[in-house]
């Protein structure tokens, strides 16, 4: 799978690109990123990128010109245009449903906005899919991008050590949190593995780690999954709904 970054800082991703999973899937060919810099698309000698709002109001706005450029540029590098994803905190919000989405796409284009945001035309114009990482503001897209390379490569076959290892994770599938995981050594400080862990009776394991999800999505999240049913358990009698 190619990502393809456009940024005004593609300096922040050289460290990142260099770690951990993302560095070895990127070895095998597995994944590829390649990083691109707006101002490359500047015509004036300062490499302008931002200018004031109309109407006023505070901070700057990146221009229409160097962006429709870049991503024209860039569409024409691969074997196939890829899709557009504009990082903007008015997008729809990632979860797992959508970074399985994106991980179906042989290629993705990710904007990475910065000051406050686009001029309204670029999303206008290039009719990305904008995707917010959450309700909050962050300084630019690039943290936001990461995170969406982070997550969609470990659903690429071959990225992950145990092909097993994502169907696992809080939310996939089932749609809910993860049960609670231990390991060495038994007892901690006073802490103690549950004993069930350590029976051997993997049907007993098996229901032990599903309440525990239903237990733990129900405390941590305001409504359940809409693909999960209301979990009929004894210490939770129905899901919170406020």
């Amino acid at each position: 799978m190619r990502f393809d970054v456009l940024t005004l800082f593609p300096e922040l991703f050289h460290s990142y690109l260099q770690q951990s999973l993302l560095k070895l899937a990127i070895q095998k060919s597995l994944v590829d990123v390649q990083l691109w810099n707006f101002r490359d698309w500047t015509t004036d000698r300062h490499k302008s990128v931002d200018a004031p709002p109309y109407g006023g109001g505070p901070g700057m706005l990146i221009m229409c010109p160097p962006v429709f450029e870049c991503v024209e540029h860039v569409q024409a590098q691969g074997a196939a245009p890829g899709q557009l994803v504009m990082l903007t905190p008015a997008g729809r919000r990632l979860d797992q449903r959508l970074v399985e989405e994106l991980a179906t796409l042989p290629r993705l284009l990710l904007l990475c906005g910065r000051y406050e945001g686009f001029d309204e035309r670029i999303s206008q114009g290039l009719k990305p899919i904008e995707i917010s990482a959450g309700d909050f503001v962050c300084n630019g897209g690039e943290v936001p991008a990461m995170l969406i390379i982070d997550t969609v490569i470990r659903l690429i076959p071959g990225v992950l050590g145990d092909e097993t290892s994502h169907k696992y994770d809080s939310f996939a599938e089932s749609g809910l949190l993860e049960y609670p995981q231990f390991t060495r050594p038994r007892e901690y400080r006073g802490l103690t593995v549950p004993d069930v862990l350590l029976s051997g009776n993997h049907q007993e394991i098996a229901r032990w780690r599903q309440e525990e999800s239903l237990k733990r999505t129900a405390e941590r999240r305001r409504t359940p999954p809409a693909n999960v049913p209301r979990p009929p358990v004894p210490w939770q009698e129905d899901w919170p709904t406020d």
